[in-house]
């Protein structure tokens, strides 16, 4: 009864609608069906969730595509980093690898906010506008491979906060060139 009368609610609020991409509870996916007892979701690992209406009426719902064709979807993710990095040198560079993502919209800039300033690092968050929640999972992937490719061409180290770095000899958590030349082996590799 109770999910019949959230059905009811549920099409007269229009949260959302068949082909909109959101996120109910902790589930994201693309909207299947949406009928009187339940909604059904399909998720990128192609799993098909079914959500009772009255779970979805009592919780959260948030729609990632309603507003992505005018205004645009803000992706972000942040970055911890030291303070003995210019922080105009970390903005140049993880705004450069945003425009290098696919999927990222190029006409609108993307920005970094400084989002705290803590004992031992700043945390800065990207933020980029897309136009396709259906494949935000891959933009996101192509996001942090651009931004770690981005840092280790520039000669800047990633370095989580709770890292302890020994500089007395020790190697640098930046990547050997010959590696990232060569994909991955190295020159005398044997296969």
């Amino acid at each position: 009864m109770s999910n019949g009368v959230a059905g009811m609610v549920i099409t007269y609020m229009r949260p959302f609608k068949v082909g909109d991409v959101v996120k109910i509870g902790d589930i994201t996916g693309a909207v299947l069906e949406k009928s009187l007892l339940v909604t059904r979701l399909k998720t990128i690992k192609n799993e098909i969730i079914t959500i009772p209406n009255s779970a979805i009426l009592n919780g959260n719902t948030v729609n990632y595509t309603s507003l992505c064709v005018g205004e645009g979807l803000i992706i972000h993710t942040t970055l911890t980093l030291g303070y003995d990095i210019p922080w105009a040198k970390i903005h140049e560079l993880l705004i450069g690898a945003a425009l290098a993502t696919e999927g990222v919209i190029k006409e609108k800039q993307p920005f970094v906010l400084q989002t705290s300033l803590d004992d031992w690092y700043v945390s800065y968050q990207l933020n980029a506008y897309v136009s396709r929640p259906d494949i935000m999972a891959v933009i996101y992937s192509e996001l942090h491979k651009n931004i770690h490719e981005a840092f280790d061409a520039a000669g800047v180290e990633i370095m989580s906060p709770h890292y302890q770095a020994m500089r007395d000899g020790n190697a640098s958590t930046l990547p050997n060139k010959a590696v990232v030349d060569t994909g991955g082996l190295l020159p005398d590799s044997k296969i």
